[in-house]
């Protein structure tokens, strides 16, 4: 194929009158996933998971690494407008009723991949291991105690014991860049 053509497809195509810019808060959000792919991809080249390293390893990456500071500040940007443009485009498939018969199952997925992409935010915040993502990991992990009968078990199996640490650290490291991609992916 040219290019011709393919410009040409692409202007041929009809668009219905109510299809606004927000028909694509779906694609951006795509887009900016893929942009958290790429970056984060780069970040674990340097990236130390350990709770002696990981804040070393993000200095490091900020300060002496070409480019490292651009990588790092698009994927936390990034990230933040992947969950606004999430949160965006929930609202209008709601708005517009996009949830209705027959795509009930499609609204299902779309929420289950929210829930994913959040944990993805809380799960990363963590890493850098600053006293913000320390103190983020206490209070995020600790709030399943709430649950009856089964919370305790429930805050020692994300902290990897009974208080925050290492294990925590390569916990939420282990979900944010392997069992979360795959999540979403599936």
């Amino acid at each position: 194929l040219e290019i011709q053509d393919i410009a040409d497809d692409f202007s041929t195509k009809y668009v219905p009158p109510h299809v606004n810019i927000f028909y694509c808060l779906g694609g951006i959000t795509l887009v900016c996933f893929l942009i958290q792919f790429a970056t984060g991809f780069a970040m674990t080249f340097y990236y130390k998971p350990t709770v002696a390293e990981a804040y070393s390893s993000v200095q490091y990456l900020m300060t002496d690494v070409s480019f490292g500071w651009l990588i790092r500040s698009v994927h936390r940007w990034s990230a933040s407008m992947m969950v606004l443009m999430l949160i965006l485009h929930v609202f209008r498939v709601y708005l517009t009723g996009g949830f209705k018969r027959p795509r009930e199952l499609t609204w299902v997925t779309g929420v289950t991949m929210a829930v994913i992409t959040v944990s993805f935010g809380v799960t990363g915040y963590s890493l850098p291991w600053d006293q913000v993502g320390y103190w983020a990991v206490k209070i995020v992990s600790g709030v399943p105690a709430a649950i009856p009968v089964v919370g305790d078990f429930m805050v020692e199996l994300l902290r990897g014991g009974e208080s925050v640490g290492q294990s925590t650290l390569t916990r939420f490291y282990s979900l944010h860049t392997f069992v979360m991609p795959w999540l979403l992916a599936v």
